[in-house]
């Protein structure tokens, strides 16, 4: 069963695809939580996405460059990163990276020098849609670009939200999680009254998820109850292969395919594929 599911995940032939939007969906993903699997579940649903047929850009906009670090893409000093393109105005095309080993999948990487971009964006005109002009401006095409954000609400947080349509909220399945989520909300509805008014939050993934504690339980009923149909059926499982995958350079989808971890991000892909097919996005990036 194991070897089955690592067939399918991995795709070796080419031949299974999942539904590509027919637009570009540009997706943050956002919790200004920290520690609640935003940049696991941007580089293995990405992967995952990838490696069935859909064209995707991962943009690294946290400054600890974990989601560079599981893509295996280099992000040391003097690396062009995104930091370039939002305070020297350099086109991503020119600090994307291809990711090895992975067709179909591209890295803008984030390096040290994005941490002080927080205070050097505060003086530059436009501050909150430099993202978005840069992404807009991209020649090639992409079925999916995800922003990872970092876990603040700060100005790159903000950019993420302006240059995206969709906010995808990782939620992590203890009693601390639904703190503070008032807030990541309340900050999403002033974006788009102010900046972005077609952002809206269409995806709610729970992660960490352990079956054996009630809290889980309860905390998964509560989120089904407030969010309703955004939250995906697919539940990511406390799993020691997701934990490890990044110290290999690897997300866990490649480096133990047979895996639960990898499986659940492989359902959660394929339910956000299949959303995006029954309703249609409005932008072309």
């Amino acid at each position: 069963m194991e070897a089955m599911r690592a067939v399918q995940i991995l795709n070796p032939s080419g031949e299974v695809t999942m539904p590509r939007p027919d637009r570009t969906r540009v997706m943050c993903v956002a919790n200004q939580k920290g520690g609640v699997g935003k940049t696991t579940t941007t580089v293995n649903l990405a992967v995952a996405l990838a490696l069935h047929g859909n064209r995707v850009l991962v943009v690294d906009l946290d400054p600890q460059g974990n989601a560079s670090t599981g893509l295996n893409v280099p992000h040391h000093t003097g690396v062009p990163d995104v930091y370039d393109c939002l305070i020297n105005s350099m086109p991503l095309e020119e600090v994307t990276q291809a990711v090895e080993g992975i067709p179909n999948l591209w890295c803008v990487p984030a390096t040290i020098d994005l941490a002080g971009a927080e205070i050097e964006l505060v003086s530059v005109v436009a501050r909150e849609s430099r993202l978005d002009r840069a992404i807009t401006a991209y020649p090639g095409h992409f079925d999916y670009v995800f922003i990872d954000c970092p876990p603040s609400l700060g100005l790159l947080t903000v950019n993420a939200l302006v240059a995206a349509q969709e906010v995808l909220i990782p939620i992590q399945c203890e009693y601390y999680a639904l703190e503070g989520l008032n807030q990541l909300i309340n900050n999403i509805n002033l974006v788009r009254q102010h900046l972005n008014p077609r952002l809206e939050v269409s995806t709610i993934l729970l992660t960490m998820y352990d079956r054996r504690t009630r809290l889980a339980d309860a905390v998964e009923q509560d989120v089904r109850n407030h969010f309703g149909d955004k939250v995906l059926h697919a539940v990511i499982p406390r799993n020691v292969r997701v934990s490890e995958a990044p110290s290999y350079g690897q997300s866990v989808v490649t480096y133990d395919p047979g895996s639960r971890g990898a499986t659940s991000y492989f359902e959660a892909a394929q339910e956000i594929a299949e959303r995006g097919v029954k309703e249609p996005v409005s932008r072309n990036a």
